[in-house]
């Protein structure tokens, strides 16, 4: 409860299609009469959900894990928020750490093919292509089983593996390349070394071991409020994974926001939610990996991102951090203008140099 009103939770469920996800969430506006959404997961469903939401009013959609940067970066919606850092944030560093301390200066991608992982990419190859690396991009479509082509076609002089793919997706890359003898080095995305991987047994594990990685969480965390988080979520869902994945974190993140904007207003929606929505822009919280979150102009988090490493913790496989960047913004530091003068991710923006 809220300023003596109980709070009512619906909810319905998405398959990381736009369509679906914005069909659900005008079921969840139009028929269950909500005030507030939070989600949605995937990259394409947070623009389309952002998209619905300039055509709403007195209705709020806070996200729930979605990262794909264009969602808030670019024609934001004023009442779509975003607490949790997203693509392009969660890399920071690691183009830098692959090339100067792996000496990884030729990496294979291996991507999916959509809004997400384009902004991944964008974030390491920012960084990554400054400082003289090459990348021979090899793309695949959303949930693909069979990555026999594209493993063939990883070049010999290659140093290293850029996998920026997530469950099962990537699951079967690892397991396929672990099969036929693959030995380079892998680079995760901030999705790719996830409880989904970490929990699977089979082949892949291989090369998980050591697997370097960036984003927002790491399973390994001192900070008291992961350690009471963990223990918490621990609880809540016994038979779930070993330690929270991304998502729950980041839809963790978002509740936590929301939760504290209606407090701060005492559980007032009237007037269109404008007090509501003030309440929101001006949050700022500790999430559970010790972080602070604020939001820039554009309704986006700034917070903090971690370099992870998958280590053996007695027989089981978690991340790791070993590094930190603090405050990391949408435009990695740079100027806004400046910034957005290098164009919106795509498969083909950013191009590093051909390899040599």
């Amino acid at each position: 409860t809220v300023g003596g009103r109980t709070i009512e939770w619906t909810r319905e469920s998405s398959d990381a299609t736009p369509d679906v996800a914005l069909a659900r969430a005008r079921k969840l506006i139009e028929q269950d009469e909500v005030d507030i959404i939070i989600g949605p997961l995937s990259g394409a469903e947070g623009i389309a959900l952002r998209d619905y939401s300039r055509t709403l009013t007195g209705r709020t959609i806070v996200n729930g894990s979605s990262g794909a940067a264009d969602t808030t970066l670019r024609d934001p919606s004023p009442n779509f928020f975003r607490f949790n850092t997203e693509g392009t944030q969660w890399m920071a560093g690691l183009g830098t750490h692959a090339y100067n301390d792996m000496g990884a200066h030729h990496v294979a991608l291996v991507a999916a093919d959509y809004a997400f992982p384009y902004a991944q990419v964008f974030g390491f190859m920012h960084e990554y292509c400054e400082l003289g690396g090459a990348v021979t991009k090899l793309w695949s479509p959303l949930n693909t089983t069979d990555f026999s082509s594209i493993i063939a076609q990883i070049p010999d002089d290659a140093d290293a593996v850029l996998l920026i793919q997530g469950g099962t997706d990537a699951l079967a890359f690892l397991t396929q390349y672990a099969e036929v003898g693959g030995d380079l080095p892998i680079i995760g995305g901030s999705i790719t070394a996830d409880q989904t991987l970490l929990s699977a047994r089979g082949p892949h594990q291989r090369l998980m071991e050591g697997m370097v990685a960036a984003g927002p969480i790491a399973d390994l965390n001192d900070d008291p409020q992961w350690l009471e988080f963990v223990a918490n979520y621990r609880e809540r869902w016994p038979d779930g994974f070993d330690s929270p994945s991304i998502h729950a974190f980041n839809y963790y993140t978002n509740t936590i926001a929301v939760l504290q904007a209606l407090e701060e207003v005492g559980g007032d929606l009237s007037d269109n939610q404008a007090a509501f929505q003030e309440a929101l822009r001006n949050v700022e919280f500790t999430n559970p990996m010790g972080a602070s979150v604020r939001l820039d102009d554009n309704r986006q988090a700034i917070s903090d991102i971690y370099l992870t490493r998958i280590v053996n913790d007695n027989g089981t496989m978690r991340t790791q951090a070993f590094g930190r960047t603090e405050g990391v913004s949408q435009t990695m530091g740079m100027p806004t203008e400046e910034f957005l003068a290098l164009g919106s991710p795509s498969r083909d923006n950013p191009d590093c140099p051909p390899a040599r």
